[in-house]
């Protein structure tokens, strides 16, 4: 492997930038010269459907918060629009620019993701429909589906490209990371190269025996056993620690309307744990007596409260829990599918419920129907068709277990695991060869000249404001 990636490294350097020639739409004549001659701001919001929410200043930078008209549904676009959030920062209409999208809200502070500091470049980030507040009124729930939110970024990165003309690189993480392989898989010819972080790949809904592999294997056998037997003994003492938790929720204000009950909740809360201990932390955590206790069964009830809290929290299945992701949970039932995995180390008696089903998590207000060949057309299509693509998962993330493969027929298309690493798995995570190899693709696919592929280095310094990398923690089980 090593030597392979040697070898491929150096045929970076021969290729240069020649390989992203044609990949995506050429910039209009004239582009380049209405950059030079008119403020980034009035060139914005001379888009038809662009509107200005705020500008925020940041040092080598513009930022804007804008608002983008969009039709609910693109296939008849005749029949109502909606307001979407993007943000874009702005560097120079000379650099390349990178399209990002975490997949759920998007973020009003100035932050840079990856590819964006590995290119020097700009930065144009969506709201995910259906997330307020760029959610139609009223809202459509069948226009919330893959096609429709690539088809948000098409018209978005057919208004920017004659601001923006130079290559342009779509990135995300997690479902950020699933978002931008759909959009590449329905608008093959928009982007020069594609940068998807620990995106889940769940092709067949009702076959998850890839995470119970995974959680036979990872970490090591002291910490599975430490985590197993926390989760257990907070469902031995399920009616305690339920009694607990009907007083916080008293006190908070919470109800269960959504997902049935207080018992249904508790028990979803309780089934995250092991996942959520690896999604959001690494192995060296385990040994910290405060986080996990260290003898379960010796324990307190609000140790084992406080450990339950801290990595899954209470308050994630309660309405109040649920309500910003009903869009997720919608897709997860209609077109993402989501896991479902075995306790062999919980006896059946303990478990009611299970892993319950998203539809669990969406109002009974919002019908859904489960669409099984989304997820099988996407996957095929990336075996066989994925160009300029690159996927990055961490060793220990769960959400890695069903990931995206590529086969004979993709081209100039990578898959790499980052070692130990959890959901905030990144190129600069890679072994050396493969964070030299992956960052040389990244550059050669947005166009940079060849002595800076051939470095191998993001072209600016990494700024401890704006390129934060924690992972973005999410109180329950969540892509």
């Amino acid at each position: 492997m090593r030597k392979a990636l040697r070898w491929l490294l150096t045929l970076v350097v021969l290729i240069g930038t020649v390989g992203t020639a044609g990949a995506a739409t050429a910039a209009e004549p004239g582009a380049q010269g209405t950059g030079a001659t008119a403020d980034i701001k009035d060139q914005l919001l001379a888009v038809p459907g662009m509107s200005l929410i705020e500008e925020k200043p940041y040092t080598g930078y513009r930022f804007f918060v804008l608002d983008y008209t969009q039709p609910v549904d693109h296939r008849h676009p005749s029949k109502g629009t909606f307001q979407q959030r993007i943000t874009v920062l702005h560097k120079d209409v000379s650099r390349p620019t990178v399209f990002y999208t975490g997949g759920y809200n998007v973020s009003t502070t100035p932050r840079r993701s990856e590819p964006t500091q590995i290119v020097d470049g700009n930065q144009v980030s969506m709201e995910y429909r259906f997330f307020t507040p760029s959610r139609p009124d009223p809202a459509d729930w069948t226009k919330l589906d893959i096609w429709q939110a690539a088809s948000d970024q098409h018209r978005i990165f057919k208004a920017l490209k004659k601001i923006y003309p130079k290559n342009w690189l779509s990135t995300g993480g997690s479902k950020g990371g699933m978002t931008a392989t759909y959009f590449e898989r329905f608008y093959p010819r928009d982007m020069d190269g594609v940068v998807a972080y620990v995106a889940p790949n769940d092709v067949v809904n009702n076959e998850d025996s890839a995470y119970d592999r995974f959680f036979e294997k990872v970490g090591t056998k002291e910490c599975r056993d430490r985590l197993n037997a926390v989760q257990r003994e907070a469902l031995v003492r399920r009616e305690p620690l339920e009694r607990k938790y009907a007083d916080y929720a008293a006190a908070e204000g919470l109800t269960f309307t959504t997902v049935g009950s207080l018992d249904k909740a508790y028990e979803a809360v309780v089934l995250d744990y092991v996942w959520g201990f690896w999604q959001y932390n690494l192995l060296a955590n385990c040994g910290d007596d405060e986080l996990i206790p260290a003898n379960a069964k010796t324990a307190t009830d609000d140790q084992i409260w406080n450990s339950v809290d801290t990595i899954s929290g209470f308050s994630a299945y309660a309405d109040q829990g649920l309500e910003t992701y009903t869009p997720y949970y919608y897709q997860a039932a209609t077109q993402l599918g989501a896991p479902t995995i075995k306790f062999p180390h919980i006896e059946k008696k303990y478990i009611r419920y299970g892993y319950q089903p998203p539809r669990n998590f969406v109002p009974r207000s919002i019908p859904t129907k489960f669409q099984p060949y989304a997820m099988r057309d996407v996957d095929t299509w990336v075996r066989n068709n994925a160009r300029h693509m690159l996927w990055v998962y961490g060793q220990n993330d769960p959400w890695g277990a069903e990931r995206f493969r590529v086969d004979k027929g993709a081209k100039d298309a990578y898959v790499f695991t980052a070692p130990g690493m959890n959901h905030g798995a990144n190129v600069a995570g890679l072994v050396a060869d493969q964070k030299a190899f992956a960052t040389a693709r990244i550059l050669a696919w947005a166009g940079v000249p060849a002595t800076a592929v051939a470095a191998a280095k993001p072209l600016a310094k990494f700024d401890t404001k704006l390129d934060v990398r924690d992972v973005e923690r999410e109180p329950t089980l969540r892509p």
